[in-house]
């Protein structure tokens, strides 16, 4: 089996754990208000049952991406993390109280950290032009996950018998559900993934790869400038090693420092530039605003509307297609335009899409019909923002970080996103009765990231990728 073949093979069982990450979201979220409240718990366990899975993917992202940065592979990282996954679902179908519940989320979130070994391989075996569409087919499979989970929710709700001593109803069966689905999962990531070398490490695999970006195309490198040029991560520093041979006579050795694994990470100041806090910044304020919303919506269609488990999961599956529609949109977009542009139409419409509801939302008015049409357009609008913004800001931050700390860079991105989506339900689900300090917070930070997208806008580029060994010894 050659490079490419393994590089494919890896690529679908990536979306196969991203898909179902989001089956797991879709037939978990619709059931679990209901379940917390007949565990008698209080409205605000809601917001802490959706944090403590991000709060386990904040602290173990940067961990998982340093070990993958160190190791070169990430097989073993997402068998080791989805065992979490396992234990966390295995412990949500127990349900004998509300802090069992809660654990369970917890232990389920540690899973979600291989993320950033995830990304951090993607962003290793892909080219920079090819990076956002394989991120936006990546991201579209969680979707689609979002689309097929309440299908099976509409099978699990019928369910009504034991299990030994456990009750399988409901509420329960998603936990024994998603349990035997991640269970399936080790054995696809076993017999499919492969943990291939970067792109451009062995000279045999330029000539397959061009067969993924079109055969008129030329390679990543020939073999001639390979022999005669640095190897370069993402943003233009010279391999280290390349870089002492080819200099040795000229310059001294690098210092000791050097191979510390944190060296080239703090030297550079990572995550000072601006270009990278402006992504950061966004990162987190979009993901605030979206968790939000949703820890938000559960109880309004409850509220207004009286949609149940039934109802709610139908309305996920048509958010699901939305979503799923919009990544396909940017993929194709990413082709023609920069990423800054992608990301400053998303940040757009996300915030057009929160000045309606803080409109009509926050006090809605009019009867059945007109205050569910009105939900159904914050809805939409916002939904319809959301891949514009993912997308370009993952790819746009692969691009302005080094490769060759992608994974422990990724890691801190999740972890910033993981943050936001641990303040996000806990600041919906206290103010889930006064919507208009909620949405009042949320038009504050998109504002605040407009700002700032409008003056850094010329930085959020990807930088020179080529520097030689010349170049880099006159300071270029």
């Amino acid at each position: 089996m050659d490079y490419r073949q393994k590089r494919k093979l890896s690529f679908v069982t990536i979306g196969l754990i991203f898909l179902l990450s989001g089956v797991e979201y879709a037939v978990i979220l619709p059931t679990i208000w209901r379940y917390l409240q007949l565990l008698e718990a209080p409205p605000y366990f809601l917001g802490l049952g959706l944090s403590a899975f991000s709060f386990s993917g904040l602290v173990t992202g940067p961990v998982f991406g340093h070990w993958s940065d160190r190791t070169r592979t990430t097989k073993n990282i997402i068998l080791f993390s989805n065992v979490f996954e396992i234990v966390g679902n295995v412990m949500y179908f127990m349900g004998y109280s509300k802090w069992l519940l809660l654990s369970s989320r917890l232990v389920a979130g540690i899973g979600a950290g291989a993320g950033s070994s995830i990304f951090g391989f993607l962003t290793r075996t892909t080219l920079p032009d090819e990076r956002a569409q394989v991120f936006a087919a990546v991201m579209a499979c969680r979707q689609a996950g979002l689309l097929i989970g309440p299908a099976f929710n509409i099978f699990l709700r019928l369910c009504d018998f034991k299990l030994g001593p456990f009750v399988v109803n409901k509420y329960t069966s998603p936990g024994l559900f998603m349990c035997g689905m991640w269970l399936l999962m080790q054995f696809a990531v076993m017999g499919l993934y492969w943990d291939i070398p970067p792109l451009g490490s062995v000279p045999e695999q330029h000539t397959p790869l061009t067969e993924v970006k079109g055969e008129d195309e030329e390679p990543l490198m020939s073999l001639e400038d390979e022999d005669g040029a640095a190897e370069i991560d993402s943003y233009g520093s010279v391999n280290p090693e390349q870089t002492e041979t080819q200099l040795s006579s000229e310059s001294p050795s690098p210092p000791p420092a050097t191979s510390e694994p944190f060296a080239n990470f703090s030297a550079s100041h990572e995550f000072l530039r601006e270009e990278v806090v402006v992504l950061l910044t966004a990162q987190f304020i979009t993901l605030f605003n979206q968790t939000a919303l949703e820890t938000m919506v559960t109880p309004l269609t409850q509220k207004y509307f009286g949609f149940g488990e039934l109802a709610n999961s139908v309305m996920y599956s048509l958010c699901g297609v939305e979503v799923i529609a919009g990544f396909f949109l940017v993929r194709c977009l990413s082709r023609v335009l920069e990423d800054r542009v992608v990301l400053a139409v998303g940040l757009l419409i996300c915030s057009g899409a929160c000045v309606w509801c803080l409109i009509f939302l926050a006090n809605p008015q009019g009867g059945y019909a007109f205050e569910l049409t009105e939900f159904i357009i914050g809805v939409f609008l916002q939904l319809l923002g959301l891949p514009f913004v993912a997308v370009s800001q993952v790819s746009l931050f692969s691009k302005v970080t080094a490769e060759k700390t992608q994974g422990l860079s990724q890691g801190v991105r999740r972890s910033v996103g993981g943050l936001a989506t641990i303040l996000g339900p806990l600041w919906a689900g206290g103010l889930i009765g006064n919507l208009y300090v909620m949405l009042g917070m949320m038009m504050l930070l998109l504002t605040l990231i407009m700002i700032m997208m409008v003056l850094s806008y010329e930085n959020l580029v990807e930088p020179p990728r080529v520097v030689h060994g010349e170049d880099s010894e006159n300071g270029g």
